[in-house]
């Protein structure tokens, strides 16, 4: 099966490496998604101009995709999600939630001249970061790339509501699956109560698994994309 990988805030697509690389051992293509704005030197892309590149990805793949989104992407594998419910077999959510329809995408951090940057530790410490070490941490605020504010300010647009058929994984690290749906049960998160097919699925990592475990993250996609 096609698996599309979208990274979440700061991220591009290498995040994504050594798990597509056992994604690849299982017989599954892996398909990080570089997101305008994230990886390719575009301080002016949006909101718009990264769902269209993750709609792309999933028109481009073979049969029905999984389409897989970390934190903030959620919201972009949600977007796809709306835009074309018949083409995705499954969508997996990591360590985040779909934002609803008119809601910004993201806040909750400044934006200087024109982009947000990474705003360092200091705004993760506990569980969030308690499984990377400091070469770890260091590598990742290396690398980060500051989101564009016309991505960041973006409004959400969601018109299609047969994507509320489409199953839901929601993959907790920081949180637990007992959280995860007090929150959803609570009307916290509109969307995810709206669907028809959420299941939950737990890691032994911090907000990043695709860095601190991998490889169990890897073995926790290739399972669910194999029960499609």
């Amino acid at each position: 099966m096609d698996i599309l990988l979208i990274a979440g805030l700061w991220l591009d697509g290498s995040v994504w490496d050594k798990v597509a690389a056992q994604l690849e051992a299982r017989g599954h293509h892996a398909v990080p998604v570089t997101l305008p704005g994230q990886g390719d030197g575009k301080r002016s892309a949006t909101l718009a101009d990264q769902s269209a590149a993750v709609v792309a990805a999933v028109d481009a793949a073979a049969g029905r995709p999984m389409v897989v989104g970390h934190s903030a992407a959620s919201t972009l594998a949600w977007l796809a999600a709306d835009a074309r419910p018949a083409k995705i077999s499954k969508v997996a959510m990591i360590g985040g939630f779909p934002s609803s329809d008119g809601e910004p995408f993201f806040g909750g951090f400044p934006v200087q001249d024109g982009t947000m940057p990474f705003p360092g530790w200091g705004e993760f410490e506990g569980p969030d970061s308690a499984d990377l070490d400091d070469a770890a941490k260091q590598a990742m605020a290396a690398a980060a790339i500051p989101v564009p504010e016309g991505v960041i300010r973006g409004v959400v647009r969601l018109a299609d509501e047969r994507r509320y058929d489409v199953p839901v994984v929601l993959i907790c690290p920081e949180f637990s699956p007992a959280q995860a749906r007090e929150w959803i049960g609570n009307g916290e998160v509109p969307e995810l109560a709206k669907s028809k097919n959420v299941s939950y699925a737990d890691i032994d990592s911090g907000h990043w698994p695709m860095i601190s475990a991998p490889a169990e993250l890897a073995d926790l996609l290739a399972q669910l994309a194999e029960q499609s």
